[in-house]
């Protein structure tokens, strides 16, 4: 391969994940270019890409054959999409890419409906006889006059914890509603949480599987995490991922442990998470695992291949731009 070029679509600031894969390239003597998009110039991930373009909201009609154009004229190799609105219409429109030459990392579009309604979320988990909270019909939660509190409060096809809210009590519940589109109410799970990264191969195999403690979060994302390497999770992702119908890439999982050693889980993202960098320096190099797999290299590892115990403790760091620069044009 000439080439190896990777567009990351809705890059956002995924900064750090970029990067990993531009490293990545280098480690493995391949020549590429990093493209990202955004509907927004100020997105700081265009500022670290080799070339960066402007394209609609991904609402928009002419947003997919705008994403095919970008690939032709840069040659590209793989898609990656990072936020979870794109993931299903990437999916609808796969084959057409791949009849270009081009690799969508998404999983299939029935994978990505499971995963962003949370009541399909809960259905597949149920179905799977996978432990999950409970959800309500709120009305009917709100008429009944029996409850126990606290509760979860959140949006059906919420992302980043955007709109979730814990509830204590009738009030706040009422209150919650009317901030909260189409609201799933769900029991509240008191435990230790965890993020579980699990990578799936292209012919559906799972192939890593790495929880990281939430130690603590801001705006969604870990600010904290701790590698785990803890059989019982494990095993209970491996038996989430392969229920689902599909899958490749990246699988995010959210759970929790309970006081009583019990896993409930919560959530399914079929896209790298925002805390996944720990896993990669953990030892379980997704990005290099799967671009060794689309050139035809072997790989050899096994699924607990990575470091134990490993902590990551983030903070900011900023892109500062002079008048006159691109964001200001």
């Amino acid at each position: 391969m000439s080439q190896f070029n990777i567009l990351f679509t809705s890059a956002g600031r995924r900064v750090q994940l970029i990067n990993h894969f531009k490293r990545t390239l280098n480690k493995l003597g391949l020549e590429g270019k990093i493209v990202t998009t955004d509907h927004k110039n100020s997105a700081p991930a265009f500022y670290i890409s080799d070339n960066h373009v402007l394209v609609p909201n991904i609402f928009d009609p002419t947003y997919i054959e705008t994403i095919k154009g970008i690939c032709r004229k840069f040659n590209i190799t793989l898609i990656i999409p990072l936020i979870d609105p794109e993931l299903s219409l990437l999916s609808l429109h796969k084959k057409e890419f791949e009849e270009m030459g081009v690799t969508c990392l998404v999983s299939s579009n029935e994978v990505n409906e499971i995963c962003f309604d949370k009541r399909n979320t809960y259905r597949f988990f149920k179905n799977a006889g996978i432990h999950t909270p409970e959800i309500f019909n709120v009305e009917l939660f709100i008429k009944r006059h029996i409850y126990e509190f606290p509760y979860i409060v959140k949006p059906m096809n919420g992302s980043s914890s955007v709109g979730v809210n814990k509830v204590n009590n009738i009030d706040e519940l009422l209150f919650f509603l009317k901030f909260t589109s189409d609201p799933i109410l769900q029991k509240y799970v008191d435990g230790d949480e965890y993020t579980i990264d699990v990578l799936v191969d292209f012919s559906g195999n799972i192939r890593s599987v790495v929880p990281r403690l939430r130690m603590e979060t801001r705006a969604g994302e870990v600010s904290k995490g701790l590698t785990v390497k803890n059989k019982l999770l494990i095993e209970a992702s491996k038996k989430v991922v392969e229920s689902l119908p599909g899958a490749v890439g990246c699988i995010t999982l959210q759970c929790f442990i309970t006081s009583d050693e019990e896993i409930v889980f919560i959530e399914i993202n079929p896209r790298f998470g925002g805390g996944v960098p720990l896993t990669f320096e953990a030892g379980a190099d997704f990005p290099k695992y799967i671009i060794q797999w689309m050139i035809g290299e072997e790989t050899h590892f096994m699924i607990d291949d990575w470091l134990d115990g490993l902590a990551m403790l983030r903070y900011d760091e900023a892109i500062f731009l002079e008048k006159g620069k691109e964001l200001w044009s």
